[in-house]
C-alpha cells in the first residue's frame, strides 16, 4: 500500500429532522449567502425547512445554479457576495450547487482579475469563504469533500479544482429530502456514485486489502438499495444506504494509499461540455470502452471486482474480467442508462479527434492510473463509444 495523508474536517449531520440543525453550525453574526438551483426544493418543502431554521440570520438568496454549475451564473453570484458583503455561504441542493459554491467560496478571497484563472492555472485553494452544505439530491459526495468541476459555456469547457480550503464546513444529509426526487435524478446518483468508486479501484493490486474491501462493500449496497430506492424513494432504509454510499465514495477515505484513474471521469467531463449530456451518463458511457481499451493493464482487478462485487465464480482470469465489464453495463442498463454515445446524439462525427486536441492542448499527454494513456488512446476509447 502506497503512502498517504488524510484529513477530512467536514462535520456531517445525518438523519431524519436533521436540517433544523443549520442554525447551529452557523456564526449568529454571519451574513450568509443561501445558493440553490432551479428552484425544486420551493416545491418539495426543503426551502422552507432551511429558512425556519436560519430565523435570527441574516439571509441573502441566489437561486438558478444549473445542473452544471456554470462560470457566467456563478460570476453573478460573486457580485452578490461583494456588494452585500456576504460572510457565510450555504449551499441548498446537490453536487453541482455544491461545487458552485466551492468555487464561489475560493473566488471570494480570490486576488487575481479573472477567477476562470483558479481553474486554468490549476490554482489550489489553501482558504476559501467558509461555507456548509444541504444536500438534497445524493451522487458526487461533493458534500465530503474539496473538490468541484465547473462549466463554461462559452468555450464549452468543464474543469476541476480544489484544494484543502474548499472543505465544507458540515453538510447536513437527511435521506427523506430523495422522496421527491425524479427517478432519472435518482438513476444518475446511483450511476455518478458507483463509477466514483471504479475510478478509485478498478486500476492495479498494491496491497491496499481494506481499502479494496472498503470500495467493494460501498460497490455492493449501491447494486442492492438500487432497485428499492428508484421503485420507492420513501423506503427510508435503502434512501439512507444510498444516500451515505454516495458521500463514502468520494469523502477521500477509499483513495488513500492506492492508485487512481480518473481518466473516464475526464473523457466524460468533455462529453458533457460538448453535449451538454448528464454527466453520470456520459460516464456510463466511457466506462465499458475505457475498461475494454485497456483490459490487459486492468484484468486482474477487474477479475476480483467480478468474484467480490458480482459473484462470477466460473472461467479463468480474462473470462471473469470481460464478466466484470457486461456486469456493469448491465447495472447501467437496469437503471435506465444508456451507454453509446450515439444514444444521446446523432452528431458524434470528430468528437473523439476534439477531445484528443483538447487533452494536447491542455498537456494531458499522461492520464490513468499510470499516467500511460496520451490524447491519441483518449481519441480511440471515445471512438470506441460511437
Amino acid at each position: 500500500m502506497n503512502n498517504f495523508e488524510f484529513k477530512n474536517p467536514t462535520k456531517i449531520i445525518f438523519g431524519k429532522d436533521t436540517i433544523e440543525k443549520v442554525n447551529e453550525e452557523i456564526p449568529q453574526d454571519a451574513k450568509v449567502l443561501m445558493l440553490y438551483g432551479g428552484g425544486s426544493i420551493k416545491k418539495n418543502g426543503i426551502y422552507e425547512q432551511v429558512k425556519n431554521a436560519l430565523t435570527g440570520v441574516e439571509v441573502v438568496e441566489f437561486g438558478g445554479i444549473p445542473a452544471n454549475p456554470e462560470y457566467e451564473t456563478l460570476l453573478k453570484a460573486l457580485q452578490v457576495i461583494k456588494d452585500e458583503n456576504i460572510t457565510y455561504l450555504l449551499a441548498v441542493g446537490g453536487g453541482s450547487v455544491i461545487d458552485g459554491t466551492k468555487f464561489l467560496s475560493s473566488a471570494a478571497l480570490y486576488e487575481g482579475d479573472t477567477p476562470w484563472d483558479i481553474l486554468t492555472e490549476k490554482i489550489k485553494t489553501e482558504k476559501g469563504m467558509p461555507f456548509g452544505t444541504v444536500l438534497t439530491l445524493p451522487a458526487t459526495g461533493s458534500e465530503m469533500n474539496s473538490g468541484a468541476v465547473i462549466t463554461r459555456k462559452e468555450t464549452k469547457e468543464k474543469l476541476g479544482m480544489g484544494g484543502p480550503g474548499l472543505f465544507p464546513q458540515f453538510s447536513i444529509l437527511d435521506p427523506q429530502v430523495i422522496v421527491s426526487i425524479p427517478q432519472r435524478q435518482l438513476a444518475n446518483g446511483l450511476t455518478d456514485a458507483f463509477t466514483h468508486v471504479l475510478e478509485q479501484y478498478m486500476t492495479y493490486p498494491v496491497g491496499g486489502l481494506l481499502q479494496d474491501r472498503f470500495a467493494e462493500s460501498i460497490l455492493q449496497t449501491l447494486i442492492e438499495v438500487a432497485p428499492k430506492v428508484v421503485k420507492d424513494p420513501s423506503n427510508y432504509e435503502a434512501a439512507s444506504n444510498f444516500m451515505w454510499s454516495c458521500t463514502m465514495a468520494l469523502n477521500g477515505l477509499i483513495k488513500q494509499g492506492v492508485p487512481g484513474d480518473w481518466a473516464i471521469h475526464m473523457m466524460g467531463h468533455e462529453l458533457t461540455a460538448l453535449f451538454g449530456i448528464d454527466h453520470a451518463r456520459t460516464l456510463a458511457v466511457v466506462t465499458p470502452s475505457h475498461y475494454k481499451y485497456n483490459f490487459e493493464a486492468k484484468k486482474e482487478k477487474l477479475a476480483q471486482y467480478a468474484e467480490r462485487v458480482w459473484n462470477v465464480t466460473e472461467g479463468n482470469q480474462e473470462d471473469k474480467a470481460y464478466a466484470a465489464i457486461e456486469k456493469t453495463e448491465a447495472f447501467f442498463h437496469q437503471l435506465g442508462i444508456d451507454t453509446k454515445l450515439s444514444d444521446y446524439t446523432s452528431d458524434y462525427k470528430g468528437t473523439a479527434e476534439e477531445i484528443s486536441k483538447r487533452f494536447t492542448d491542455r498537456g494531458w499527454n499522461g492520464i490513468g492510473e499510470r499516467q500511460a494513456l496520451t490524447p491519441q488512446d483518449a481519441e480511440k476509447i471515445v471512438k470506441m463509444t460511437y
